[in-house]
């Protein structure tokens, strides 16, 4: 009865044996291929299993003024990191960590959830500029928080009071749009406006990267090896720190613009914005309500007006028309008796003279009305000229058209033509819009970089040079965003129509002159002023003569008037008359002429301090000198003392308006 029994636990054994082979040969077989056939492929990921590569952010080029002295710099900075390849289960920690670091719990959750779609391994920054606070937060809870650690990197620092801010521009987190076009990591930054903007890819550098060591945790251990980053060249600019200070001195807390360049090359040595803003504060990601406030502003903070603000020039066009009119050969042999106005077309035009003070000019010729500005002159001139040809002169020294310089945004401003009046309007030009035209008036406008440029190309016999800011040819093409303007354009005038202007010019801030206060003495120095309505007569009149509506006021000049070294023209925005646009250009001009005479010192206009408690550093003045005007050591800031002591437009005169729309000088 047992035998039976005993035959099936033998079969069963065998089953069971045969089984146990089986298994055991597949193990076998497996760790074959994990040993031998696959122990490079294994023994590779285990390695990266606790090694991790981790980029290091490239520091940006410096930029520096002519002479190489730092207009824009770097320094150390730290940012919070996220480990998100060490966040799995841990989502819990961040509520205690956005507190821990004075974060929105919210926000940071939003942070964390936008980069999902990241790779595993890259990790996110949840604040940039870390206090002491901050670091002393994260290093205390290393263990607690395994997946919060701190970098080390470097971010602009810009110069203080928003010196140049407009022009500078500033930089920020390359948008989505960016980093696919440009394959740049997450949270790489980037220039956002100005020049940083314009030549970011020459000022970017090269990433680095680093092999860490980490434990299971994801502490890092030691550092492996690392492939330094590539810092950003050093871009170099015509700018002069001298001059850029001393013009930013003259504006002061007024609103409006200053460009200083020299018409031989266009170099532009100095170019001014106000009011201003701070591009420290971009750097670490500026506050919403901050953001809001810059962009309500009625002031434009973040306009540069030296190539954006397209206005009415006012009377500094008449310089253009005087051009056309010798060209022309009407001006030489036109003279007119100002009686305080005349009728075109049977409507009367005043003159601003009669309309302000209650004088005529009596009889004027060109170089009486340029200095005097006399609207009678200028409205029987372009009456003469025909807008066709005013336009044709205008257009040819670079109105109605982008300069070309190195900076985005540009605006083109515009020259009338009855072409674009029948495509803009579908109406046809009226002979009474030349006679407002012939003074700066209508629906002409230029910026004051367009102004500078034209008059500079003027005195420079019709010669007009591209405006840059960066030195030609120090850049290659590739670096930067496109330029498809000529550097050269040439629109040949007379000697004798270059002479007569600039002898017109020069009678301008003599005793007579429209802006004989701005005389420098024994300076050959000489300009035009204009003043440009902003709102018509009516309107000003029902807003009861408010500030913000008075005219804008004009200047351009040059040094030295027969041969220009520099071109300078002011915009002040509702300062009224012209001659206190004048009077901040000489300022500018004396500071120019006493810097020619100063050695000059490599050191930057600005200096910064270590971080504070809750916040990144902050760039401070050099003190300033309190000698107006005085020859001082490059290098160093100045104050211009005689600046500060000149009221703004609202105390300087009461307003005087004079015939609706129709005239343009002070």
């Amino acid at each position: 009865m047992k035998a039976p029994q005993d035959n099936i636990s033998g079969a069963r054994l065998m089953v069971l044996q045969a089984l146990v082979l089986a298994l055991l040969s597949a193990l076998g077989y497996g760790f074959w291929r994990l040993q031998i056939v696959h122990h490079a492929y294994y023994s590779r990921l285990a390695r990266e299993n606790h090694i991790r590569l981790e980029p290091i952010p490239a520091p940006r080029g410096l930029i520096v003024d002519r002479y190489g002295r730092p207009i824009v710099d770097n320094r150390p900075a730290f940012e919070a990191l996220l480990e998100r390849n060490l966040m799995r289960g841990r989502q819990a920690d961040l509520p205690a960590i956005a507190r821990g670091l004075e974060l929105d719990p919210e926000a940071v959750r939003l942070q964390v959830e936008a980069a999902a779609h990241w790779p595993d391994f890259t990790p996110l920054i949840i604040k940039r500029g870390l206090s002491l606070a901050d670091i002393a937060f994260i290093d205390s809870h290393r263990d607690r928080y395994p997946e919060l650690r701190t970098l080390m990197v470097t971010r602009r620092l810009y110069p203080p009071d928003g010196l140049a801010s407009a022009m500078l521009g500033y930089v920020g987190i390359a948008n989505q749009r960016q980093t696919l076009r440009w394959h740049l990591a997450p949270d790489t930054v980037v220039g956002k406006a100005g020049l940083e903007q314009f030549y970011n890819r020459y000022l970017m550098g090269t990433a680095g990267a680093e092999r860490l060591a980490v434990n299971s945790r994801g502490r890092i251990m030691e550092q492996l090896s690392a492939i330094p980053p590539k810092r950003g060249r050093t871009l170099r600019l015509t700018i002069d720190n001298d001059l850029q200070i001393a013009a930013e001195a003259a504006l002061g807390q007024r609103s409006g613009a200053i460009v200083a360049l020299d018409p031989r090359n266009g170099q532009v040595l100095a170019m001014a914005s106000r009011p201003s803003f701070n591009p420290n504060d971009f750097v670490h990601g500026i506050p919403a309500p901050e953001w809001r406030k810059l962009l309500t502003n009625p002031d434009h903070p973040l306009l540069n007006k030296a190539i954006q603000a397209q206005l009415a020039p006012g009377s500094v066009f008449k310089l253009i028309v005087a051009a056309a009119g010798l060209e022309r050969g009407v001006a030489q042999n036109l003279t007119v008796n100002c009686q305080g106005g005349a009728e075109f077309y049977g409507h009367y035009y005043k003159c601003w003279y009669w309309a302000e003070k209650h004088k005529v000019h009596g009889i004027t010729r060109i170089r009486k009305a340029i200095a005097e500005s006399c609207d009678t002159y200028f409205y029987t001139l372009g009456n003469d000229l025909g807008i066709q040809t005013i336009a044709h002169y205008a257009q040819g020294f670079g109105l109605g058209r982008r300069t070309g310089i190195d900076l985005p945004h540009e605006s083109a401003g515009l020259v009338p033509t009855p072409a674009w009046k029948m495509r803009r309007f579908h109406q046809p030009w009226w002979s009474g819009e030349t006679i407002s035209v012939a003074i700066g008036q209508g629906p002409i406008t230029a910026t004051p970089l367009q102004i500078a440029h034209a008059v500079g190309g003027i005195l420079e016999s019709g010669r007009l040079m591209r405006p840059h800011l960066a030195f030609n040819g120090e850049v290659p093409a590739a670096e930067h965003a496109p330029i498809t303007e000529p550097r050269e354009l040439n629109f040949p005038l007379q000697a004798n129509t270059v002479q007569t202007i600039e002898q017109g010019m020069a009678r301008v801030v003599q005793p007579g002159g429209t802006a004989a206060s701005a005389q420098l003495e024994n300076v050959d120095f000489g300009g035009k002023t204009g003043s440009a309505q902003t709102v018509s007569e009516t309107f000003f009149k029902k807003s009861g003569g408010q500030r913000k509506f008075l005219d804008n006021a004009w200047f351009v000049g040059a040094y030295p008037l027969s041969d220009p070294r520099i071109v300078i023209c002011v915009l002040y925005e509702h300062g009224a008359q012209g001659y206190y646009a004048a009077r901040i250009a000489a300022q500018v001009i004396a500071s120019y002429i006493a810097e020619e005479k100063a050695p000059v010192q490599l050191k930057a206009a600005w200096k910064w301090t270590q971080p504070g408690r809750r916040g990144a550093s902050h760039p401070q003045r050099l003190a300033w000198v309190s000698q107006p005007w005085a020859a001082q050591p490059r290098g160093q800031a100045r104050r211009l003392w005689s600046i500060q002591a000149m009221p703004t437009a609202a105390a300087e005169e009461p307003r005087r308006r004079w015939h609706e729309g129709k005239s343009s000088e002070s």
